[in-house]
């Protein structure tokens, strides 16, 4: 495959300095992609190539840095540690492999895809918002210290509790389905006070079986009521011991828990800041710790377990995973990513597809791609003109990515118009839907989609 990490013009901020640093960076990493590519030495090449790279990154995030304090830019804390989290987190591990690995091809191909992935994310993204270009999401995570300190109590836990070697894969994590999942809240509060402090947990099912069932000693490979219950103490415990090392959290108390669905879990995300949201991969599953303060669900979202009503609840929690899981079985349900930056078009679209289809959805083209490598979809529904990370960018990195080369997509977008799809058609787009053509009509495209790409003699 020819890799090219190409400059765009759209890439540019407006700051000349901070413009020159990312080309030069973006160039950097097309000579890495082109000493593999050759063929050369590659141990020694990659080793003095990324020492460059690292050299290079570290004196921008320093004059990016300097810049914002510069102009006096409010969100200088909040960026300064996502470089930070780079530097010292997702460099080191990668570097790590290498090593591990002998500078395989596989290693490499790893380093440099992450790397050009954080660079065109950070770019598109935080580094846009300097200008006033763009909404920064992660205005409201915890000071860079606490966070450091929150995730190191986390990784220490899960090595503690379970005994697994964890390392971190995105301290920005935006709900990004991965496989079958558990998702639990905790609402904490102070007595005769109104803040509150929420935390979701989420568990890849393969986990818990992985970690609570065999401390259970469950032989099957499937979640039962007192797998979940276990799951909902241990939790507990869990965040007890997180809080535990933090004073200004001591005096906080459960008030409330709930298992929401994968549904309810993203309604949550999308309408609440979060403080923190780390996913991390386990080696035996992926689980990710989110806290949101001070608002809560709105009332109905989930309901509370207490007490008298725990078995009830797990039980009917379990049998609608049941219920799902069976019909899934009997008529499998085709997966499709909804990607748009519009909540209504995501909900509606959500309601025309969700009876026949499996329905995830994504906010940004940085999200899509994270969604996709976590949970590989059969179709992707792609707005086209989405800001930062349009359509056209989005499906250019899914397309740069041999295991994803082949996935399907779809745009939506609201005008047919004939020179943007001139441009995407090298990409090999499955097909363009106009928003505003009536529901029925498009779930009819969709559906003549799947009935066609599941029938080979209609692809002839």
């Amino acid at each position: 495959m020819d890799e090219q990490f190409e400059w765009r013009e759209e890439f540019n901020i407006g700051v000349e300095s901070i413009d020159r640093d990312h080309k030069r960076l973006f160039s950097i990493i097309n000579k890495l992609f082109a000493l593999k590519a050759e063929g050369k030495d590659s141990q020694w090449a990659c080793q003095e190539g990324i020492k460059f790279f690292r050299t290079h990154a570290m004196t921008h995030f320093s004059d990016e840095e300097a810049y914002m304090a510069s102009i006096q830019y409010e969100g200088l804390p909040q960026h300064r540690q996502i470089h930070q989290s780079f530097r010292d987190n997702t460099l080191p591990t990668l570097e790590k492999e290498l090593e591990k690995n002998g500078y395989s091809q596989e290693a490499v191909d790893h380093f440099l895809g992450v790397c050009a992935g954080w660079l065109i994310g950070h770019t598109l993204t935080e580094d846009f918002s300097i200008t006033g270009k763009h909404t920064r999401r992660w205005e409201d995570l915890l000071p860079g210290e606490e966070q450091e300190a929150m995730k190191k109590v986390i990784v220490q836990l899960i090595f503690d509790m379970f005994h697994l070697e964890s390392h971190l894969v995105s301290d920005v994590y935006g709900g990004e389905k991965f496989g079958n999942g558990v998702y639990y809240r905790l609402v904490y509060g102070i007595p005769e006070e109104e803040e509150k402090l929420e935390v979701l947990l989420v568990f890849e099912e393969r986990l818990l079986i992985n970690t609570v069932g065999k401390i259970l000693g469950i032989q099957t490979n499937k979640l039962d009521d007192m797998l979940i219950h276990a799951t909902r103490y241990t939790a507990r415990q869990f965040v007890g011991r997180v809080m535990e090392c933090f004073p200004s959290l001591e005096h906080y108390r459960l008030e409330e828990e709930d298992l929401l669905s994968y549904r309810e879990f993203r309604t949550l995300l999308e309408k609440e800041k979060l403080q923190i949201s780390l996913l991390l991969d386990t080696g035996a599953g992926y689980f990710s710790y989110c806290a949101i303060a001070p608002h809560l669900l709105e009332k109905g979202i989930g309901t509370p377990i207490g007490i008298e009503n725990a078995a009830a609840e797990v039980e009917k929690y379990l049998s609608h995973r049941k219920e799902k899981e069976e019909r899934a079985k009997e008529h499998p349900r085709p997966k499709v990513l909804v990607v748009d930056d519009s909540a209504t078009i995501r909900q509606g679209m959500i309601r025309l597809l969700e009876k026949d289809y499996s329905v995830f959805t994504a906010d940004s083209g940085i999200a899509a791609i994270r969604a996709i490598t976590l949970n590989p979809p059969d179709l992707v529904l792609l707005d086209y003109e989405m800001p930062i990370c349009d359509g056209r960018q989005t499906l250019e990195m899914l397309r740069s990515d041999e295991s994803f080369a082949d996935t399907p997509v779809i745009f939506l977008t609201g005008r047919r118009d004939p020179e943007s799809m001139i441009k995407v058609m090298p990409l090999k787009p499955s097909g363009y839907l106009i928003k505003t053509s009536k529901p029925d009509a498009i779930k009819k495209e969709i559906d003549a989609f799947f009935a066609k790409h599941n029938n080979p003699e209609q692809k002839q």
